[in-house]
């Protein structure tokens, strides 16, 4: 025994040895995959094709600045660097964008192909290139021919660590030559992602199917409060062709109704399952932007600041860069820092060095739903058949057989119902509840119908001109013209200059309908439904230093009621732009605001919504823990701190109350916050109010009561049973996830590509918007995707943080390395000019010919 004991002792250590060499090399083979496809980011790096050597300058966080001699060599370099650091991502989504997801990921992604073959964003994007002008497309070939030489010589492991994932069930995948179609059908995908109010009318369809009366869907959906919530551009109207600020007399002219439908809640699954490149879905998605002359600033100048709302997502969709030319003349005349979207050319949304411009989604009604009575092939049109057009698309898929689909359109659009697009569809097309004149139907009615959608993205457009244009504008006048080209997704834009001028353009390639509002599906079989033209732009909102010396967009209404044209009835509710006009009034009142203002104003977390609803809940007697947790009410401020025990305690009441108010809607209502909020705000105020009678509480008292009473049982399951100790931080977190891979299911995988989570204030409908869906918890599915202020007086001196953090590698230094600064509102330096630029590079590389 004494002998056997030692040699079991030895071989054991043996066993443990070889288990821990194993290991070592294991870990050595996942630290060196992972680290083989970081870029290099110092020396000299041949890129054919360059008529001059570009020099790339990284700072502390990896933001890049771009200097060469002409413009082909300037998006030659910004294409190389991009794919540098985020090509899986550009790769991913140029396979979203052509219905080429099972190409990746294999025969589950199918159904979600045929959905975005038969829109045809990839054929569309085709045949916007022929449109585009000369310099446009010189841009666009010499971006793709800088992703191409990085990719030259390049395995698919050395590119990024996502194909080694995917290799391990899709060895056979090889990378594409970038092309400049694969840059133009990006803002497809954009467009898509903020394409306004679609969910809003597939939910008013399906709300009628679920057995409420038309007013009762009215009711959910009210007017624009615009007495207390003020539009962008108030009294606007048009004369002689152009838009004005002169107000109109009278009332607007009617917009007559739609032929209503009671069944469309079959699309929402899988149109809901196209992924969304800008982040997940959400009635949150949003953005803030405002801009002050220089008469309210310290230094004299204007002050500009944007933080669009977007989807969370692993890395963030944005990246940081400068390019500049050497000489900046009018052959070369880009010297411009900001925001860009890796697989597009050019910055999006940033300054040059005479003008900075900002974004928020306008929101116009740009998508009509049209139902079509088929007959055989041809759709039935003022009761004659007009062909239907057709094409055959195969959709190849990885480890499978190919598979072929049909696609069909009508006048109106591609039909999204055809069989292979799935049953539900197909049954909600065969029984259609509409009557042969397309008046609504008590019940289903038998027939051949099918559903087409109108949007404007699917006409070729000049989107893509429209940022070179932007880029290189350095007036008003210049920054109007660019906007022209800005045809879809419509953006509020916001302008600023060194000469001290601010401004507002609203553009957008925006339907004129000859009946209808948009609000509810169509009869397609009536040609009185169709668009009839598009608002000329002449005609579209605008303004050039409006008195006041501020300008505010936030996704409310952009006019009041007396402007003539219809641009959407599906305005976000105007809490948060009210709440910055008021911060701004304020601020401006006492004069002198600098940058750190405007940062300071974008982290506001009050819930303006609460306030409507708190004197109810302490009017209501309770007992016990959730009476305790109702005392945290009486002296809260509404403001949404990380450490706030009471806005914990207000966020799971809201989030109990909303089903009970509305049980006709079932578990999840679906009613986005700024909706939410001014509904609860009519509805407390109405006790006699009929939605106060449901089937768990008959009364505004027993909702409200049990809606805390929920709430505070909730909260002692997560957070203990001393109301004040919870905090609204513990709650509401952020894990930011791979676009790709970030909820596959695998652990390990998640593992590796997705952040977080890190704790943030705010909430949905708040200044600083991170946005949360109360019917699946409080994780932030919405996110502030970056926040900028820009000094036109001192660019050097303007701000800037990205969600995540430049790179797209993951474990890289900087993937992560923003997070922590945006959850706590800290911010870096936005340097733009090359002497700030090149004091603060930690490394430089250049590219050579």
């Amino acid at each position: 025994m004494s002998v056997a004991l030692p040699r079991l002792r030895r071989w054991l250590l043996g066993v443990l040895a070889a288990v821990v060499a194993l290991l070592v090399i294991a870990a050595a083979l996942g630290v060196w995959t992972v680290r083989r496809s970081f870029p290099d980011v110092s020396g000299e790096v041949a890129l054919p094709g360059l008529s001059a050597p570009v020099t790339v300058h990284r700072d502390e966080y990896g933001i890049t600045h771009l200097y060469a001699d002409t413009p082909e060599d300037l998006f030659a370099a910004q294409g190389y660097v991009h794919a540098q650091d985020r090509f899986w991502a550009m790769d991913f989504n140029r396979h979203v964008t052509a219905g080429r997801l099972a190409e990746l990921f294999g025969a589950d992604q199918v159904p979600t192909d045929a959905y975005l073959r038969t829109m045809g964003w990839r054929r569309v994007a085709e045949a916007e290139y022929d449109l585009l002008d000369d310099d446009t497309r010189a841009y666009l070939t010499a971006y793709a021919d800088g992703v191409n030489a990085y990719l030259d010589g390049r395995s698919n492991t050395e590119v990024s660590l996502e194909y080694a994932v995917l290799a391990a069930t899709n060895g056979d995948y090889r990378i594409e030559p970038w092309t400049p179609v694969d840059s133009l059908a990006w803002l497809k995908a954009m467009a898509w992602d903020l394409v306004g109010n679609m969910d809003d009318e597939i939910a008013r369809a399906s709300l009628l199917a679920a057995g409420l009366t038309r007013q009762q869907v009215e009711e959910l959906y009210p007017a624009y409060p615009e007495d207390t919530h003020e539009p962008i551009v108030a009294g606007g109207s048009v004369s002689d062709g152009e838009f004005t600020l002169a107000s109109t007399e009278g009332a607007p002219a009617e917009v007559p109704d739609t032929a209503a439908v009671r069944a469309l809640a079959d699309l929402h699954a899988p149109l809901d399952a196209i992924p969304r490149t800008l982040g997940p879905a959400s009635s949150e998605l949003g953005s803030n932007s405002w801009v002050l002359s220089g008469e309210h600033t310290a230094s004299g100048l204007p002050l500009l600041a944007n933080d669009p709302h977007l989807g969370a997502v692993m890395p963030s969709i944005w990246y940081q860069m400068g390019l500049h030319c050497s000489s900046v003349d009018s052959s070369c005349p880009f010297d411009v820092t900001g925001f860009t979207f890796p697989g597009l050319p050019g910055v999006v949304i940033g300054a040059n060095d005479t003008i900075a411009w900002g974004f928020t989604n306008l929101g116009p009604d740009v998508v009509d739903l049209y139902l079509e009575k088929i007959e055989g092939d041809a759709a039935i049109v003022d009761g004659e058949p007009e062909p239907l057009e057709t094409r055959t698309e195969t959709i190849e898929v990885a480890g499978g057989e190919d598979v072929e689909i049909t696609v069909r359109s009508s006048r109106h659009g591609p039909l999204l119902s055809d069989p292979e697009l799935g049953a539900q569809l197909r049954d909600f097309a065969e029984h259609a509840p509409v009557t042969a004149d397309g008046a609504p139907a008590e019940t289903r009615q038998d027939g051949d119908y099918a559903v087409a959608i109108s949007w404007t993205a699917l006409s070729p457009g000049r989107t893509a001109e429209a940022v070179f244009r932007l880029n290189r504008a350095r007036s008003f006048e210049e920054f109007r013209e660019a906007a022209r080209s800005f045809e879809v997704p419509a953006q509020n834009l916001v302008y600023a200059d060194t000469a001290g001028n601010i401004g507002y353009q609203a553009p957008g390639r925006i339907p004129v309908r000859g009946r209808g509002d948009g609000r509810w599906p169509a009869p397609g079989w009536d040609s009185a439904h169709d668009w009839k033209d598009y608002i000329p732009f002449e005609e579209l909102p605008t303004v050039l230093n409006p008195d006041s010396g501020v300008i505010v967009t936030a996704n409310q209404a952009v006019v009041d009621s007396g402007y003539p044209h219809l641009l959407t009835a599906d305005w976000d509710y105007g809490y948060r732009s009210q709440r910055i006009n008021t911060l701004l009034d304020e601020a401006v009142a006492e004069g002198d605001l600098t940058v750190d203002d405007m940062l300071a104003l974008q982290m506001d977390n009050e819930n303006t919504g609460a306030r409507a609803l708190v004197p109810h809940l302490l009017e209501v007697e309770l007992d016990g823990t959730a009476e305790r947790a109702r005392r945290l009410l009486a002296d809260w401020d509404f403001q949404q701190d990380v450490d706030s025990a009471a806005a914990a305690f207000y966020n799971a009441t809201y989030r109990h109350l909303v089903p009970l108010v509305f049980d006709e809607l079932g578990a999840n209502p679906g009613i986005g916050a700024s909706r939410a909020w001014l509904l609860l705000a009519d509805l407390v105020a109405d006790p006699e109010s009929a939605w106060w009678h449901g089937a768990e509480a008959d009364s505004r008292e027993e909702a409200l009561a049990l809606a805390m009473e929920r709430a505070s049982e909730e909260l002692t399951g997560l957070l203990g049973d001393d109301p004040a100790e919870w905090r609204w931080g513990d709650l509401h977190t952020l894990t930011a996830r791979n676009a790709s891979f970030g909820e596959s299911g695998i652990a390990a995988v998640e593992w590796l590509f997705n952040r977080g989570p890190v704790a943030a204030g705010g909430g949905s409908s708040i200044v600083n918007a991170t946005g949360w869906n109360p019917a699946r918890g409080y994780e932030i599915t919405t996110v502030p995707s970056m926040r900028m202020v820009v000094d036109l007086a001192e660019p050097d001196g303007s701000r800037w943080v990205n969600l995540t953090g430049n790179s797209g590698h993951a474990f890289h230094p900087h993937y992560d390395d923003q997070m922590e600064l945006w959850a706590e509102g800290a911010t870096t330096p936005m340097r733009m000019s090359r002497a700030a630029v090149e004091e603060a590079a930690e490394h430089t590389l250049v590219l050579r010919p």
